[in-house]
């Protein structure tokens, strides 16, 4: 590098990391498929489902109507309306437009949180393992990431000794994801009253990541802004990604205390400028007309999490962990003496099915992998029987 131009800001390392590294091999993985390579990708959390129909259309018809212009940066009010209503009967807890934003989704919606709650000095506690982008997000206005690990032995359910023991005066916030990615551990209602409790004690905000609410399997999702004394402390994400195959539509939202709202449209403003008109149209038609979709998916996603738990019990010396929720499963590969990024590396390299390294989420998941169950039950089978292949072949 020419040392005489001019240099980056310090923000560029507080972007970068192990995290952000995680994705090599399903990168490589997506290009082979795309030049027709016999390849499987069993590495992201993108539904194989197509947008259901009546969302495509109620967008096409806002299209039509000449909804291309500039929108409310906070979101229209008919959006943030059915949001609210939606949270509201989930949660029972009252909520209003006001509480809500929407965000180029759920992504957007956490980095808008780190930079409204959080800057330099603050600590921030987070339960590892945790989203691979949470490192970037959380510390890119200088405050400092406590990774609290929730140990595999305990099929990574919260430590509350663990967490307890993490906060410090300098604390600010605790971040929770629930369901869990990597992990499908939904929380139970018991373990956020602990949570919330610190919280109250501590007067710590809370960061809830909710993304995978609606891929919940035989237990019941709990939130953590309806415990007592926690509406006015929680920021709770979500979005339409996961629920209505809407990854690519970039639909997200904060519903928080109203205070924080201005704070939020002021944000927007300088960085979005709201998500398209269209886009919200069909987003406001998700939630008040097809939430029989997302009941559907899930029952998908159920059938294909039980194969590939089935599939993968034929391998002897893997550890299955069975997901609660999510679309993932976790899988212990330590015993076949490879660490979990050269696992996947020779995976790949030997049977073109790419899955992730779990470590790359944290810590605790080092020497697990995380493998999606996006595709058909067919790919699935197939993906399975070529790691159990593999396995063989390493020993015997």
């Amino acid at each position: 590098m020419n040392s005489n131009l001019p240099g980056v800001s310090s923000f560029t390392d507080r972007i970068s990391g192990d995290g952000a590294e995680a994705w090599d091999i399903h990168l490589k993985a997506s290009e082979a498929l795309e030049r027709g390579e016999d390849v499987i990708l069993l590495s992201i959390g993108d539904p194989d489902f197509p947008t259901p129909d009546a969302i495509v259309n109620r967008a096409v018809e806002a299209l039509r109507a000449g909804d291309t212009h500039y929108a409310a940066t906070a979101g229209r009010t008919t959006l943030r309306q059915a949001i609210a209503d939606d949270f509201q009967q989930r949660s029972e807890l009252p909520t209003h437009y006001d509480n809500v934003v929407v965000f180029a989704g759920t992504q957007n919606a956490l980095f808008a949180t780190s930079m409204v709650l959080l800057e330099y000095g603050d600590e921030v506690i987070a339960l590892d393992p945790m989203y691979v982008s949470y490192e970037a997000s959380l510390q890119l206005g200088g405050a400092k990431l406590i990774c609290v690990p929730q140990p595999a032995e305990n099929a990574f359910r919260p430590d509350m000794n663990l967490i307890t023991a993490a906060i410090t005066p300098a604390t600010k916030a605790i971040v929770i994801t629930t369901p869990n990615n990597p992990t499908g551990v939904a929380l139970t209602k018991s373990e956020l009253q602990s949570i919330a409790d610190l919280a109250i004690k501590h007067n710590l905000w809370v960061i809830t990541d909710e993304i995978y609410t609606d891929i919940v399997f035989e237990t019941e999702h709990f939130t953590i802004a309806a415990l007592p004394g926690m509406a006015e402390r929680t920021i709770t994400i979500n979005g339409l990604s996961k629920s209505h195959a809407m990854t690519g539509w970039r639909v997200g939202w904060t519903i928080a205390p109203k205070r924080l709202t201005p704070h939020f449209e002021n944000l927007t403003l300088c960085m979005l400028y709201g998500i398209p008109g269209f886009v919200q149209e069909a987003a406001t038609h998700a939630l008040k007309e097809q939430r029989h979709a997302s009941i559907e998916m899930r029952d998908i996603y159920k059938r294909r999490r039980d194969l590939v738990c089935s599939e993968l019990a034929n391998a002897e010396k893997l550890t299955v962990l069975k997901p609660q929720a999510a679309m993932y499963v976790m899988v212990d590969v330590r015993a076949y003496g490879l660490s979990s990024g050269d696992f996947c590396r020779e995976l790949y390299a030997a049977t073109g099915v790419s899955v992730l390294d779990a470590g790359a989420f944290g810590n605790s998941a080092k020497g697990w992998i995380r493998i999606s169950y996006t595709l058909d039950e067919g790919t699935l089978r197939d993906g399975c029987r070529r790691i159990i292949h593999f396995l063989q072949q390493i020993h015997g």
